[in-house]
């Protein structure tokens, strides 16, 4: 029997699972970037303090301090020392997230397809036939809501 873990944080909303196969820290970077991504946490707004997010998530200091490291290298977030991080200031840093996003979600289906024994004709012709299904039935919020 697998037991799933989580922790979730009434202040930053991130959510760590324990049975994830994925190092904590690259959860913590996936889920700020979708905070960003989305507008949740606009550009220029703060960030909670390390050491708030390692006794909110109750990990250690060093695995958040590794995902801002990184993000901040990616250009997510900036940090001023004595000040905190906040998030950085680039107009076009949710549409840059988002296609980040896509890539890796492509990689993955490319793989799945290569997988599958599809060839680059095949896995195309799928990618078009899912395209023109959200041509046909365009996302709506209201349809995203829907129980």
């Amino acid at each position: 029997m697998t037991v799933y873990t989580q922790y979730m944080d009434v202040h930053s909303g991130l959510v760590i699972s324990r049975s994830d196969g994925r190092p904590m820290y690259l959860q913590i970077m996936e889920q700020i970037k979708q905070r960003v991504a989305v507008g949740d946490w606009p550009r220029g707004e703060e960030i909670p303090s390390i050491r708030q997010l390692a006794v909110e998530l109750n990990i250690s200091v060093i695995t958040i301090k590794r995902a801002y490291l990184e993000l901040e290298r990616e250009g997510v977030i900036v940090t001023q020392q004595g000040k905190g991080s906040t998030v950085a200031m680039d107009p076009s840093l949710g549409a840059r997230l988002y296609g980040q996003d896509l890539a890796r979600h492509l990689d993955q289906a490319a793989r799945l397809g290569a997988l599958l024994g599809f060839s680059p004709v095949e896995l195309a012709a799928r990618l078009r036939q899912a395209c023109d299904r959200l041509e046909r039935e365009p996302l709506s919020k209201e349809k995203e809501e829907e129980p």
